[in-house]
């Protein structure tokens, strides 16, 4: 009689498990649809989406600083003129 709760205490303590992994699954996947959702707007609404516009200054700052490191390069010397070029493209791509 004791084995049997317990193995049902152990079969609800897994169930549980399996429940709680699959609710943080679930809300991921809710949170990524959510963060690309202005991908899924107008032009307009686009240009006007403050989260977009956060995006794309954090990808503008990057960008930029990505080609700054990589002037600097190029002014040091260490970089030729081919693989300043390869590289602009790599990153502007």
């Amino acid at each position: 009689m004791i084995l049997t709760y317990f193995i049902y205490f152990i079969v609800f303590i897994i169930l549980l498990i399996v429940s709680i992994i699959a609710v943080k699954a679930i809300n991921r996947g809710i949170e990524a649809k959510q963060n690309n959702k202005f991908i899924d707007l107008n032009d307009n609404d686009i240009e006007n989406s403050t989260s977009f516009n956060k995006l794309k200054k954090n990808n503008d700052t990057a960008l930029s600083d990505e080609i700054a490191k990589l002037n600097k390069l190029y002014s040091d010397g260490i970089l030729n003129d081919e693989e300043f070029k390869k590289a602009k493209e790599k990153i502007l791509k």
